[in-house]
């Protein structure tokens, strides 16, 4: 058997998922896929409290919240981040809290939408900062879809 990759998920990623419509959507996937055991999510007390926070904010049904944070304490692999570990790299706090916890929990990806992980150039002590969709490729052991040369005359 194989060893399932690990991961942490920026909160972004679960506040693109649970507020979109769109029934394909790579954020839905990807939760799907972690609550179907297809990879590790890593997580901390710090990243669950920044995400009930801006899921309260966004409007997000308190039951919703509740639920997702139950199958969190049931299914994620929590990662113990002393404040002494978190190293402030990025613009914001929240994020060098990620990268700490990706770093302790041995995360192979950190996936993100925020372009305050940008100035890292997409990996960090060979920890590969994705969006969803190239995470899942990496999860489903598919590819991206062939993108024509852009000097080919199609």
């Amino acid at each position: 058997m194989t060893e399932r990759l690990r991961a942490v998920c920026d909160t972004n990623v679960f506040v693109s998922a649970l507020l979109s419509r769109n029934p394909t959507s790579p954020t839905k996937e990807l939760i799907a896929r972690w609550r179907n055991d297809e990879f590790v999510l890593l997580t901390c007390a710090a990243l669950v409290d920044e995400l009930l926070e801006k899921l309260a904010e966004r409007g997000i049904a308190p039951e919703d919240i509740l639920e997702l944070a139950l199958t969190l304490v049931r299914l994620a692999e929590w990662v113990d981040v002393p404040a002494d570990s978190i190293v402030p790299l990025l613009p914001d706090p929240d994020d060098d809290v990620a990268l700490a916890c990706a770093l302790l929990g041995r995360a192979d990806y950190l996936i993100t939408y925020d372009p305050h992980f940008d100035p890292l150039g997409g990996e960090y002590r060979a920890i590969k900062i994705v969006r969803a969709l190239p995470f899942l490729w990496a999860v489903r052991g598919d590819k991206p879809p062939d993108q024509p040369h852009p000097d080919s005359a199609e």
